[in-house]
């Protein structure tokens, strides 16, 4: 079994924290991981990116080819479009809508979106609603982790395990508001 994820965003967005969420359920579950992040200017709004591998072999190399992604995470829509070329031909697309416009030409969401919608596996969702609802506005990133749940190796409460470890430090209601954020996104794409 191996297991290509690509990781993508805007600085600020919890793209590195999701990454290692979904690498401690995996670890957790005897499974091998590698890593590999990018953090290009995210302290002004610049782009995040993370590929993570996870097999029950070892694994080689922590970047992931060209095409060879089962998953893209996007935590914002245009960063979606950009990585494609990473998407395996059977992967899926999981991105929030809601756009980031740090760029002077962003072009017009609708179009944005319009060419996510059309990849044959693509889920879109206002993550930034569900975060809210859960108690966290801050939480949409594990929203979209709860969204594309279905589509990754590891079972779900291993999944809200490795979430509850992550935020245990912040205390209980963070953990609570995470957990159920997590839930929205499963609730989103069963």
């Amino acid at each position: 079994m191996k297991y290509d994820i690509v990781f993508c965003g805007v600085g600020g967005q919890g793209g590195i924290s999701v990454s290692v969420v979904i690498a401690r359920a995996a670890m957790a579950a005897g499974l091998q991981v590698k890593q590999s992040e990018v953090h290009g200017m995210s302290q002004r709004g610049g782009e995040v990116l993370a590929h993570l591998r996870i097999s029950d072999k070892p694994i080689a190399s922590p970047t992931i080819p060209r095409g060879c992604a089962n998953l893209i995470l996007a935590f914002e829509p245009l960063e979606a479009l950009r990585y494609l070329p990473w998407l395996s031909r059977d992967g899926a697309v999981v991105a929030a809508t809601a756009p980031i416009r740090n760029i002077p030409t962003y072009p017009e969401i609708e179009s944005v979106l319009a060419e996510i919608k059309a990849l044959p596996k693509a889920v879109l969702l206002d993550a930034d609603a569900l975060a809210k609802e859960a108690g966290n506005a801050r939480a949409a990133n594990i929203v979209l982790v709860g969204a594309a749940a279905k589509y990754l190796p590891l079972k779900a409460d291993a999944i809200e395990t490795a979430i509850a470890e992550n935020f245990a430090r912040k205390g209980d209601a963070v953990v609570s508001a995470n957990v159920k954020a997590f839930q929205n996104g499963r609730k989103a794409n069963p």
